[in-house]
């Protein structure tokens, strides 16, 4: 007889051991990573006060740990990158509360990996089937309106799909290393009119007199991170925003993961006027935080994708998330793909109002990533796309 799983949920990652939690999460995402979720925590970027209280999920058989996943009891639907700002407004044209809610997700990190981690000892279909019971169950006691699996792979959408945690299709750009020997060589594979428009941004950019360097996490001074920060809060305070996340949180990046952390830095007359990090595991390249003192024409371009793009053809990389949204990605060789969401509506109303409307959506979303195939620009037959 199979033994009884067991079913934990923790207010802190603390409380799972960091060997524990990335001997399941493998050698995926760097996000996933236990440092990761530890310093988001740590440095009070997440927490009850910035809503978002962690609730995380573990799973043991007899004493040993056979799961877990990254869980959040949320008080609004800031970071996410999946908006239900629409859902919750009807909630409350009705008199209903839509907060709180639980959420599975990355915080502000909307790139797609797995989200239930899962040994390998396990029947990978057959746990996700029992913590989608029982985090419905565990929704239910804590009077949560919803639970919402942000960017899991297409795998685990499915699975939940099938336990009426609903699928939401949505669509990012990514570019994809095709054995690229220099970036020259990736031009070459762009129609004449295209490649030539790219070129002249990167020119003048050079004309301006900016020059750009890419440092490893483990040769990211003090001073640069002091200085990246200031670029990166500066970013929201344009717009009259506070930043999501705190300078300590980048420190303990740079202390717990290094070999994750790319940063680049533009500067102009010696002195660095724009920055953006990146994180990067054995295959792909995370475009993730951005930030600049001085605008220049096609400076956030440069520094943030075709920066990008070289160290990923220099390391061999087999592709670049770039993060969400960003038609201007297309024409620069970012191809369309599909992201997924998966939704769980505790009232059995709003739950058929909503899946109605997420296959309305699904047609309007796949037709909306065809087209914008069709932007790409690649000379006819130069790739295959995604």
């Amino acid at each position: 007889m199979t033994a009884k799983l067991v079913f934990r949920f923790h207010s802190s990652i603390e409380q799972i051991p960091t060997r524990t939690w990335n001997v399941l999460a493998g050698q995926g995402s760097p996000f996933l990573k236990h440092e990761f979720l530890l310093a988001l925590e740590a440095s009070a970027s997440v927490c009850a006060e910035t809503g978002w209280q962690p609730h995380h999920l573990e799973v043991t058989r007899e004493g040993k740990t056979v799961a877990v996943m990254p869980l959040y009891i949320k008080g609004h639907s800031y970071g996410e990158y999946v908006f239900d700002w629409s859902w919750a407004d009807a909630y409350r044209q009705h008199g209903y509360q839509y907060y709180p809610k639980l959420l599975t997700a990355i915080p502000y990190t909307p790139s797609q990996a797995e989200r239930l981690l899962v040994a390998s000892s396990e029947d990978a279909e057959q746990m996700c089937a029992v913590i989608a019971t029982q985090v419905v169950q565990e929704a239910r006691r804590l009077g949560a309106s919803s639970w919402h699996v942000l960017f899991p792979s297409a795998t685990q959408s499915a699975c939940l799909a099938k336990h009426r945690v609903h699928q939401r299709i949505g669509t990012q750009f990514h570019w994809f290393n095709r054995e690229y020997e220099s970036f020259e060589h990736y031009l070459e594979t762009f129609n004449s009119r295209k490649r030539k428009n790219l070129r002249k941004e990167r020119k003048a950019v050079h004309e301006a007199g900016i020059v750009f360097e890419r440092h490893g996490g483990q040769s990211i001074s003090a001073q640069m991170w002091n200085t990246f920060y200031q670029f990166y809060e500066n970013t929201y305070h344009v717009r009259g925003q506070q930043a999501y996340l705190t300078k300590d949180f980048f420190e303990r990046l740079g202390r717990t993961m290094p070999e994750h952390l790319v940063l680049v830095l533009a500067k102009k007359n010696g002195l660095a006027i724009a920055a953006a990090l990146s994180l990067c595991d054995q295959t792909a390249l995370y475009g993730r935080y951005w930030g600049c003192l001085e605008e220049y024409q096609f400076l956030h371009f440069e520094t943030c994708y075709y920066q990008g793009i070289e160290y990923c053809i220099e390391h061999k990389l087999q592709s670049f998330d770039s993060g969400a949204q960003g038609e201007h990605k297309i024409q620069r060789g970012f191809e369309p793909i599909s992201t997924y969401s998966n939704h769980w509506i505790v009232d059995e109303q709003f739950d058929a109002a909503i899946t109605d409307f997420l296959e309305k959506e699904k047609t309007y979303i796949e037709q909306y990533k065809d087209n914008a195939a069709e932007y790409l620009p690649f000379k006819v037959n130069a790739v295959d796309k995604k």
